[in-house]
């Protein structure tokens, strides 16, 4: 189907600006096309069997094929055919009133990008003409190569393969009554996390059903066919239904191609018009069929199965990207836009049908537009005890954990190694294990808070995504297998530090760290996972806590739950460990960065920068037999050493919720300064940048974690990385000898 082009029409929309090729008429559209169908008073097609529903749908999707062509080909970079074969699913769905859309695709971010500008979403941010959508596209205050969370109407950002889905999870649990539509491409269906979140979601939260998979099946993946790509179409209804799907719904291109020789991934943008309008038809009624089915209870899956690329410049995996050899003016671009060009009367059409779906412009009616209302977490009980006892700090976060669950009953905890096993029972007793098999032994039930999938992509995913959505939310993990989970902690923190609305943090504890994990080996001792945290503090927006006991512990947990758009991880152990300091000092340490611990008057001043809690006891043995020396030392948590860099180290003006409180130099000096400083901690050196950039001791060393070995104990941990007090007390004098020099 090819329309007769006309150059340049004599008027045009202002919209339109930007669009360099017009057809001068399109099949039936006088008859069809006469007036859209939705408006003020009508946020969704009022007949999904309609004839003219139908054809409306199917200029949508031509409008989304052609914006997407058109924007990146004018910055010859993007990826344009993904989309392309998903444009039929998502303008029907958009017609539908479904506008809380999310992907597991960030290369269709053109496409998404393309759906705002048809409903006007992007002129919030000053984009109101397709010239000024190309010229901001894939540049910085633009239009980011992938979906991020500075654009209006989009939900949650794309970037890494398997997440999504985790959006869609979140936002359903959130928001009953909406539908949350995920596309996923066919190419990512390998990433194992995917099916395996919706399984284990789909057991735990049976009633919830309001979020709807959309599967892009086009044979391809980046670079080649994808995995899937001989697959039967009852092979793939089978593996749905394999992961809980009742109602799985599969719209074969093929089958409308009109020929019995059709290739298995054919391209309905090639078709006639009656079998382009049959195959519009068969995905708009089976979307529309669908989004009834997730909301009336049943889960149900939306699949179409097209050539990737159809209707753009290449198909295949040849359509996934453009280089710098595909420009506007090239054969291939510009010859798919000429098979996509709509007349005017089209484009109006299409863009008064996009403004008026679901209520408005997503930037005025996505869930994630506005801030989410929530309960008051004002007067936290926060157990305190006596300096010089001995407490688990971990049962004693878990105490207020229990306590902000008993007050928000959205509240969710995830953890995949189980709270038990880290001193935290306390919390499946107070807001109980989200089972579908009630057993009081184990505290776990249908209706529970706390949701164990055994995986810690999906324990990250649920909970960062409820805090990206406006709900509160705790990740809890072993600090030996989180890091499964930090690439979706990661992209969502980063997000928050775009996002144009205030939103809870993203809290998260680590505990049984490397120090407490002897018996078991190397294998759980991997406290390098603090250094990932350490990098991201120059985000401008991630904050790990260092708390020293378990008064600091619920310091930092009160304090994590008032952040808003912040990244926040304690760290802590699970043994009986000595109380160092009262409540209020907890605070205030917090508040600055660190606190002072003990300090010990003597000829010299060595000061041990420390992080953690357990590895204070060497530190503290190191110090006395300085002492016994007459040699003095300062010790000195460092409790928050994103309060420790100076402001020019960090983005944190670039953020939004920024916080720029960073400790002083006057203070700084106060507690650091001394004739040598050595940090200490149980992990990498990584958090303590901070201090070793700032310190102005001649001599500066650092005590951290080597690697792990199986041992009996922390203590015989601490001699196999030369960590013990014997070896800080004979660094100490050994550079207290050189700086005297």
């Amino acid at each position: 189907m090819s329309a007769q082009l006309q150059s340049a029409p004599e008027t045009v929309p202002a919209f339109c600006e930007g669009i360099q090729y017009f057809a001068d008429s399109f099949p039936e559209i006088d008859r069809l096309g006469a007036a859209p169908l939705l408006g003020p008073r009508q946020p969704a097609l009022p007949d999904a069997t309609s004839e003219a529903s139908v054809y409306q749908t199917l200029l949508a999707a031509d409008a989304l094929r052609y914006l997407t062509l058109q924007v990146t080909g004018s910055k010859s970079s993007g990826h344009p055919g993904g989309f392309a074969s998903s444009a039929d699913a998502v303008a029907a769905l958009h017609l539908l009133g479904h506008r809380n859309m999310v992907t597991e695709v960030g290369h269709h971010a053109p496409g998404f990008y393309s759906a705002m500008f048809l409903d006007t979403s992007l002129e919030a941010m000053g984009i109101h003409s397709v010239s000024e959508m190309r010229a901001r596209f894939r540049e910085r205050h633009g239009l980011l190569g992938h979906l991020s969370g500075a654009i209006p109407g989009l939900l949650a950002p794309a970037g890494p393969l398997g997440q999504g889905q985790h959006f869609a999870l979140a936002g359903a649990y959130l928001y009953r009554d909406r539908l949350f539509p995920v596309t996923i491409g066919d190419g990512g269906l390998g990433e194992p996390y995917i099916m395996s979140a919706f399984q284990h979601f789909a057991t735990a939260y049976p009633d919830v059903t309001n979020y709807l998979p959309v599967l892009v099946w086009n044979g391809y993946s980046q670079e080649h066919h994808s995995m899937v790509s001989l697959w039967s179409n009852e092979q793939m209804i089978a593996y749905w239904r394999a992961h809980g799907f009742e109602d799985i719904h599969l719209i074969d291109a093929r089958d409308y191609a009109g020929t019995p020789d059709a290739p298995v991934y054919a391209d309905s943008t090639t078709f006639d018009f009656g079998q382009r309008m049959a195959f519009t038809g068969a995905v708009l009624k089976a979307a529309d069929a669908a989004a009834t089915s997730a909301l009336s209870g049943r889960r149900a899956a939306l699949i179409v199965k097209q050539l990737k690329g159809a209707g753009v410049h290449a198909t295949g995996a040849k359509s996934h990207n453009l280089y710098a050899h595909h420009t506007l003016d090239s054969d291939d671009v510009k010859g798919g836009l000429q098979r996509r060009a709509l007349p005017v009367k089209a484009w109006e059409l299409v863009r008064e049908n996009f403004r008026h779906a679901g209520g408005g412009p997503a930037a005025r009616v996505a869930v994630t537009e506005t801030a989410r209302e929530l309960p008051s977490l004002d007067g936290l009980p926060l157990n305190e005890f006596a300096v010089g006892e001995h407490h688990i700090p971990t049962t004693a976060f878990g105490h207020v954990v229990g306590e902000v669950g008993k007050r928000d009953p959205h509240f969710v905890v995830t953890n995949a190694d189980g709270n038990e096993a880290s001193g935290m029972a306390n919390i499946n007793k107070a807001l109980t294990i989200r089972h579908p098999t009630a057993d009081e032994l184990y505290f776990q039930g249908p209706s529970g808070q706390v949701y164990e999938p055994l995986n810690e992509d999906a324990c990250a995913g649920l909970a960062v995504g409820v805090a990206l959505f406006g709900g509160r939310s705790l990740w809890c993990s072993y600090e030996s297998f989180a890091i499964n989970g930090l690439p979706i902690w990661q992209t969502v923190t980063q997000a928050m530090a775009e996002l144009r609305r205030p939103t809870p943090a993203t809290v998260c504890l680590f505990t049984a760290g490397a120090l407490e994990q002897g018996r078991n080996g190397w294998t759980h001792q991997r406290p390098e996972i603090e250094s990932y945290f350490a990098a991201m503090m120059r985000n401008g927006n991630v904050y790990p806590l260092f708390p020293v006991d378990a008064n600091m512990i619920q310091a930092s947990y009160d304090w994590a739950l008032k952040q808003h758009n912040k990244g926040v991880v304690i760290t802590a152990s699970k043994s009986p460990l000595p109380i160092h300091a009262t409540m209020a000092q907890s605070f205030q340490a917090i508040d600055e960065g660190a606190m002072l611990l003990r300090e010990t008057k003597g000829s010299h001043t060595v000061v041990f920068a420390v992080t953690g809690d357990m590895v204070l006891a060497p530190v503290f043995t190191a110090a006395e037999k300085l002492a016994e020396a007459g040699i003095g030392s300062r010790v000195v948590a460092v409790v928050n050493p994103r309060r420790l860099y100076r402001p020019t180290d960090v983005l944190w003006d670039s953020v939004s919720e920024p916080d720029g409180r960073f400790m002083g130099d006057d203070a700084f000096r106060e507690l650091f300064h001394g004739d040598v400083l050595i940090g200490v901690t149980g992990g990498p050196s990584a958090p303590l940048e901070p201090v070793l950039l700032r310190s102005q001791a001649r001599e500066r060393d650092v005590f951290c974690w080597k690697r792990g070995e199986t041992t009996a104990n922390p203590q015989q941990l601490f001699d196999f990385n030369g960590m013990n007090a014997q070896a800080m007390h004979e660094r100490a004098l050994a550079m207290l000898e050189r700086a005297a020099v």
